[in-house]
């Protein structure tokens, strides 16, 4: 169920609607003489939110290569190039300590 608040909360309540954010993990709908006017939400819900549409970005664009009959990529192949890229921790430098960073 959508939490719906009147913009004047934002000024009043602030912390309780960052806190509905937060527990909650959905965004506080904000309105003006009734209407909706902003959506509150924590940082970590919108950045699922905008890997979410980027993720659906990707997919309609492999939608339309595909219905255009462009060729893919095969499973091996894929594996096979994901296998030869440096994982995390080899592009890591781990020889950096903390003093080196603090200068």
């Amino acid at each position: 169920m959508p939490i719906i608040k009147p913009i004047s909360s934002l000024r009043n309540q602030t912390r309780d609607i960052a806190s509905l954010c937060h527990e909650q993990d959905e965004p506080v709908y904000l309105t003006t003489n009734g209407e909706g006017d902003l959506v509150v939400m924590s940082i970590e819900h919108y950045e699922r939110l905008n890997a979410r549409f980027e993720l659906f970005g990707k997919l309609a664009v492999a939608q339309a290569q595909v219905a255009a009959g462009e060729k893919g990529l095969t499973h091996s192949q894929v594996m096979k190039k994901l296998r030869q890229r440096p994982t995390y921790r080899q592009s890591c430098n781990t020889s950096v300590s903390w003093a080196d960073t603090k200068r």
